[in-house]
């Protein structure tokens, strides 16, 4: 049923934190929501959807939770439950409380690892199944079923709180679940288009959430800059660099969305709202190599990180200062030995400067160290062309 389908994408993050607010108890949570979805998926086709689905949902997944517990003799410990009412009344959305941001920092606690809080905001927030899940990230969905079991019993075995963090702590605490939702597009930018799909749609669950966080809107600028650009970035099944793609395969719509979330980010600029203003310049024609440098070297100074160096270089290269900028990237060999990108920047600068046998060497390190095909067919064709 596609109106059940398009309920669940829309709906399953909000009414599982309702239920997660009420019941303190993730597993609970979302068995009473699954409970729920599948009742409508038996129902809703006999008759017909309800006035108010998000409202319906919430209801029947509550008392679904309640009579697990009857079931489970564990009422008395849940007492406080019977306060509230048996029932949820038929009511406009807009009444129902809207908890997703308290579910999106739970998800992204700090005492929860890295992989942890991804697959947890995928599956909590997100609504993807185990499998999914697991076929996004290239692991066995059993693997990934116990990736979450112990996500789940260290959010409840650790007490972590079912709240947005005080003011001391929410610069730090967005920080990390804005790391977490880029995470999630990063993946899908190496191939996954439906993981690049579901990031932006976390990106706007959170502005939606927090409209006045000027990192929210760079993060989804960020996003949106790149994801526009998706059509063009392949050519069958090699890759096309930023100068050469077709512009006319871009999505200008966008873009300026893009531009509107960036212009909305700047201010005491962050780190997203840095790499959202670069992603935005490298979209016009000339692109203003000097500024994109410039703010590079102001992120490089924030976060301390040699990628960001690296692209600085680029950024160099492209400005015409092609041997200053493989100066800056020789200074980062110590650190980048093993990053495949390193190899490939300094091979093309050393093909610019025309050293050729050293470009040569520097590609071929590069493809020793890269696994995705098409990086390897373009790098393997780039050395290949060397005189």
């Amino acid at each position: 049923m596609e109106e059940l389908e398009q309920v669940f994408r829309d709906e399953w993050g909000r009414v599982l934190a309702v239920l997660v607010g009420l019941l303190r108890d993730l597993d609970l949570a979302e068995d009473a929501v699954q409970a729920a979805f599948a009742t409508a998926a038996e129902r809703w086709p006999r008759d017909g959807v309800p006035a108010n689905p998000a409202g319906w949902l919430v209801r029947t997944a509550r008392n679904h939770a309640l009579d697990q517990l009857r079931r489970a003799r564990t009422l008395a410990a849940k007492l406080p439950l019977l306060d509230r009412p048996e029932e949820v009344a038929d009511v406009d959305p807009s009444t129902i409380p809207d908890e997703r941001l308290e579910l999106l920092f739970t998800c992204c606690h700090p005492a929860l690892a890295q992989d942890a809080q991804v697959a947890l905001t995928l599956r909590a927030v997100g609504g993807l199944s185990t499998e999914e899940i697991a076929a996004a990230f290239l692991v066995a969905p059993e693997t990934m079923k116990k990736r979450l079991t112990r996500a789940k019993r260290k959010v409840a075995g650790a007490g972590i709180p079912f709240r947005v963090p005080p003011d001391h702590l929410l610069p730090e605490r967005l920080g990390v679940v804005l790391a977490v939702v880029y995470l999630v597009y990063n993946q899908g930018y190496a191939g996954r288009v439906d993981l690049e799909d579901e990031a932006l749609r976390l990106g706007r669950v959170l502005l939606a959430l927090m409209p006045d966080e000027a990192e929210v809107h760079g993060l989804l600028a960020l996003m949106l800059a790149h994801h526009a650009r998706r059509a063009a970035r392949r050519d069958g099944d090699d890759l096309v660099l930023l100068a050469d793609q077709d512009r006319t395969r871009w999505d200008h719509a966008q873009l300026a969305e893009a531009r509107r979330h960036a212009d909305r980010a700047i201010g005491p600029r962050g780190p997203y709202a840095l790499q959202a203003a670069v992603a935005v310049l490298q979209t016009a024609d000339p692109v203003d190599w000097e500024q994109v440098a410039a703010l590079y070297a102001e992120l490089a100074e924030r976060t301390g990180s040699p990628v960001v160096r690296l692209n600085r270089a680029v950024a160099v290269a492209e400005r015409g200062d092609t041997a200053q900028a493989l100066a800056l990237v020789d200074a980062e060999a110590g650190r980048l030995d093993g990053y495949p990108y390193l190899h490939s920047t300094r091979a093309e600068l050393l093909r610019r400067l025309g050293r050729h046998d050293e470009a040569r060497a520097a590609y071929g390190r590069a493809l020793a160290l890269t696994t995705d095909e098409r990086e390897r067919r373009f790098l393997r064709r780039r050395r290949d062309e060397q005189p």
